[in-house]
């Protein structure tokens, strides 16, 4: 009799649990770079004895460490492998890095790039090491949920309207609670047009951080050739500031940097 918590056989739609579960534990430990089993359970959404049996898979197959004398987990230098057939498709990383440098000195709050990978967020780069006013440092690779970050929404809204379809099309067919409370929130053309018509978009109390409801962001859209390609976001401490004084006080230069970096695009 197979174990109930077997995932080798197909799912009803054809889809191998296993494999999606190994790669959610995969990224939580390589997005936390140091974490607890406790941490990569609930990161990746997958039951504690299964995330264990899947660490333990991982370590054997060297994509993964223990970490000496604390029971601590994070990833080796053979994940890098998982990319070498990964061409990144411009040079958005270098031309943004020394105009978010230069923003974050200026504003001392922490800036990132990211771009839309699937139906995430990914962060390509971000000044979170540059400033003491940050709670974690969100490495390249970091992912959020594209409805529930000022990131997402920012490219959502900017995006051709074909595209915005077809994502929003294969995200009711997801079953996460950020997928849900999603089609909730955007179910008509209305939210996408007062971002447009704003040129920026907000999150308050991020709740898919490393910090749930610590931090809120303003973000703005990245441009190459009138097509986006990405979007920028500043974050601040939640208790700090409001989002409406945070647009008073940032908004222009963080819109100022997001147009030289898309002119040099």
């Amino acid at each position: 009799m197979p174990d109930i918590d077997d995932d080798s056989s197909p799912s009803r739609d054809g889809n191998i649990r296993a494999i999606s579960r190994g790669l959610a534990v995969l990224q939580a430990v390589n997005r936390g770079g140091s974490v607890t089993m406790m941490d990569i359970s609930r990161q990746s959404r997958v039951p504690y004895p299964t995330a264990c049996r899947i660490v333990q898979t991982l370590m054997t197959d060297g994509m993964i460490e223990r970490e000496p004398a604390r029971k601590r987990y994070r990833a080796t230098a053979l994940v890098k492998t998982l990319s070498y057939g990964y061409q990144e498709e411009d040079n958005l990383v270098t031309v943004a890095r020394p105009h978010i440098v230069a923003l974050c000195k200026k504003v001392a709050w922490p800036i990132s790039v990211t771009t839309r990978v699937g139906h995430m967020m990914m962060v390509r780069d971000s000044t979170h090491k540059m400033t003491s006013l940050t709670l974690n440092n969100y490495a390249p690779g970091y992912t959020l949920p594209l409805t529930e970050c000022s990131t997402g929404k920012a490219y959502l809204a900017f995006c051709d309207p074909e595209e915005r379809a077809d994502i929003l099309r294969g995200m009711r067919e997801l079953q996460g609670p950020a997928e849900r409370m999603a089609i909730l929130t955007l179910h008509d053309e209305a939210f996408f047009r007062d971002v447009r018509d704003k040129g920026f978009a907000t999150q308050a109390r991020n709740a898919y951080t490393a910090n749930p409801g610590k931090t809120s962001s303003l973000a703005v859209p990245l441009f190459r050739k009138d097509k986006v390609c990405g979007s920028m976001a500043l974050i601040f401490f939640s208790s700090a500031m409001t989002i409406k004084q945070a647009q008073d006080a940032f908004l222009e230069d963080l819109k100022r940097t997001a147009q030289a970096i898309s002119a040099e695009l």
